[in-house]
């Protein structure tokens, strides 16, 4: 994983208030919990006392009660009480939980990986993305690496080919392009053309204008992805890394077409069966590329419809350095 980025990992609802819950992510064992005002917590699932995991534990007064002799901890990891030696008696130096600085927002639980979080400790986001949307989130379990699973979603030569009875439609086969910017040092921009092979072949991005288009697709480092369909309909999926075999998709549809509530839901939950089953035709692939994980020079021999891919190995391999 790089390090030193915020990664969304949870959405909000998976962390209920009053529960300790039990999650893997970024290949470590993680509790999660609410404290009294409803901030959430992430820690190691592992007691310091004697080492037992948290999470089958409770939530008291928005602290974590471990099961095994009744130690709490509180959202920052400091140890408050060890019953065994009495409510009036100092604490234990040193007594506290690895936990994680979190951060909340969009629906979605965020957790910095690696030293002292940035000031302010706020992950970046697409900012075109107003209070005005509505939004349906699906959760969709992948067996592959987060990487592969990114990759896939900058990989416009797939398209007739995997959905060919769906967003492939068209026998589109050529890609023009595709055209990739940096709108800053982790966020990727690409534009693209898909057309269907008249004679000409596919055009580089220095052999054409950029389109003018109202459709792209945007990346941030480490994984958040957006399909830009139009200003009024989005798709969002971060993608929260388990470990180096599995990774789990959140999906999340923004719409602000359709105002009426009823209209509204209807919209966005109609739509996310067809959303479940395109990413169910991508899953059925990724999670047979080998190997599992992507590299910069891992023996593929990429084509130019896949810049996009190469931009984004690229800048993930100097993130990571000697890292992974």
């Amino acid at each position: 994983m790089i390090p030193n980025m915020w990664y969304a990992v949870l959405q909000s609802s998976e962390v209920p208030p009053g529960r300790a819950v039990a999650v893997e992510r970024l290949a470590e064992r993680l509790v999660c919990w609410r404290d009294a005002a409803g901030r959430v917590a992430v820690a190691r699932d592992q007691c310091p006392h004697r080492g037992a995991a948290l999470s089958p534990g409770r939530v008291c007064e928005g602290q974590l009660v471990c099961p095994f002799h009744g130690f709490r901890f509180d959202t920052a990891g400091a140890c408050t009480l060890v019953p065994a030696n009495g409510r009036s008696a100092p604490l234990p130096q040193g007594l506290r939980l690895a936990s994680y600085p979190t951060w909340e927002g969009h629906g979605l639980i965020f957790l910095w990986w690696g030293q002292q979080p940035p000031e302010p400790a706020t992950p970046p986001w697409f900012e075109d993305l107003t209070p005005d949307f509505s939004v349906a989130t699906i959760r969709d379990p992948w067996r592959a690496h987060y990487s592969r699973a990114v990759e896939n979603q900058l990989d416009a030569a797939h398209l007739p080919f995997v959905h060919h009875n769906t967003i492939g439609r068209g026998g589109k086969l050529v890609v023009d392009g595709p055209w990739v910017e940096w709108c800053d040092v982790n966020r990727l921009r690409m534009y693209v053309q898909n057309r269907v092979d008249d004679g000409p072949p596919a055009r580089r991005p220095d052999e054409a204008p950029r389109p003018s288009s109202r459709f792209y697709i945007e990346l941030i480092l480490p994984n958040l992805w957006q399909n830009h369909l139009s200003p009024d309909f989005r798709l969002v999926v971060a993608f929260a890394p388990v470990n180096t075999q599995r990774t789990v998709l959140y999906l999340q549809s923004y719409q602000r077409f359709a105002r009426a509530p009823g209209l509204r839901w209807l919209v966005n939950w109609s739509g996310m069966a067809l959303n479940r089953y395109i990413l169910h035709q991508d899953r059925a692939v990724v999670e047979s590329q080998q190997p599992a994980r992507s590299s910069l020079r891992g023996g593929e021999l990429l084509i130019p419809a896949d810049l996009p891919i190469i931009e984004y190995r690229r800048r993930r391999q100097e993130l990571l350095g000697t890292a992974e």
